[in-house]
Formats: C-alpha cells, structure tokens, sequence
C-alpha cells in the first residue's frame, strides 16, 4: 500500500511542508503503507494546458508533464491533502494539480489535514466535493491545525495533543479504504 501525502501549496514560506513531514513521520511509524510526500513544488505543471479533458483518457496526453504527473498519481493507492485555506477553499496550484487528471484519481482513498485560521476546515470541505467527482473515497475524521495555536514562530508544527489521535484514526481509514478499493483499481 503507498499513500501519497500532497503539499498542496507552492507559496514561499508556506507552512505546508512541515506539516507534511509532521504526517509523515508518525506514519512512517505505523507500518501498514509505505508514505510519500508529493510536493506540487517539485512538479512543473503550468495551468492547465492539455487540449483534450482528462476524462476523455490518458492516451490524449499531449505534455510530457501531464504524463509524469499520471505516472505519479497513478502509483499510489490513497492520499493524505495537506491543504492551507486560501479566502475559504484550497490552493489554486491545488486544484489545478488535481484537475489535470482523472482515473488516475478513481478508486482511491484520501484524507485531510487543513491548516489556516480556522484548521483548513473550509478547504478541505471544498476539496471533498472535487474529489468525490473523481470517485475518491474521501474519509470521516480531518486534522484542522490552528494557524495561531499550533504553529510556532519558525513555522514549525505544534499539534494540540489530541491532533496525533485524529490523525492515527485518519490513516486508519485511509489504509483501510485504500485497500477496499484496490480490486476496483484493477484494469
């Protein structure tokens, strides 16, 4: 099982990838999955530039891009988005990373842990219905980190003590659906 653990912004400062290493360093602890950061930042994709939908299949991918991004995507059985909430929904670089691609996002499992004023709690609600359209199992419980409580003056991350609990119960349901959809997964 690989779960994919997303760091949905780009932006200079962002706070995104230290609280994807936070997620990855207690799964890794788990042993059930084998846990990746995909960082959008290491991905060169321009808004959207492919000429035919991604619905229409993967055979009409016209950028060598896109096609590393499918590969990428298409590698893994489940995703944690670790989203900030940008004027109550998620990043741009976000959706447009997603909207690129579309069976390579069916029959898969995803988590969420939001982070902004308000835990990300408006980002993630909006990335669930995106999702749901690309046949994404997304799971009940969600990490919301405070912007102002749970983050030091550095950036790094200071999760409320009941936030590594969410979090387990959250990859459990990953894990736990990532693998329940597998059979679906198969050509």
């Amino acid at each position: 099982m690989r779960i994919a653990v997303i760091i949905g912004s780009t932006r200079p400062g962002r706070r995104g990838e230290a609280v994807a290493r936070w997620v990855q360093t207690l799964a890794a602890q788990r042993g059930d999955a084998v846990y990746e950061i995909v960082d959008l930042a290491d991905h060169d994709l321009p808004h959207l530039d492919e000429p035919v939908p991604a619905a229409m299949g993967a055979e009409h991918y016209t950028g060598e891009h896109t096609r590393r991004w499918a590969e990428t995507i298409a590698s893994y059985d489940g995703f944690v988005f670790v989203t900030p909430e940008y004027n109550h929904s998620y990043t741009a670089v976000l959706k447009n990373a997603i909207d690129y691609l579309y069976t390579e996002w069916h029959n898969k499992s995803a988590g969420f842990v939001g982070y902004g004023l308000n835990g990300g709690t408006r980002a993630v609600e909006h990335l669930r219905a995106v999702l749901a359209e690309l046949h994404v199992a997304d799971v009940r419980d969600q990490v919301c980190l405070n912007y102002f409580t749970e983050f030091g003056a550095g950036g790094e991350v200071l999760p409320a003590e009941h936030q590594e609990d969410i979090l387990r119960r959250m990859l459990d349901q990953v894990v736990a659906w990532g693998g329940a959809l597998a059979t679906l997964r198969q050509p």
